[in-house]
């Protein structure tokens, strides 16, 4: 029964873990059958303002748009 709550506590702290992350990715850490941590690594990314890429264009379109443009 203790197992059981526990595993469901795991569970829950990795689930919550996954909330709101956008970029970046989500450890777990394991010694002998069991989950010991869990670690969050979350990172921010920030366009470029010279280079904004446009929604759904990927970053080869774009390149290929400014050397049209040159």
């Amino acid at each position: 029964m203790f197992e059981q709550k526990r595993n469901k506590e795991v569970v829950e702290h990795i689930l919550q873990s996954l909330e709101g992350l956008e970029y970046g990715s989500i450890q777990i850490t394991v010694h002998d059958s069991q989950i010991t941590q869990i670690e969050r690594i979350e990172k921010l990314r920030f366009p470029s303002v010279k280079n904004r890429p446009v929604k759904n264009q990927t970053a080869s379109t774009n390149a290929r748009e400014e050397r049209k443009k040159s």
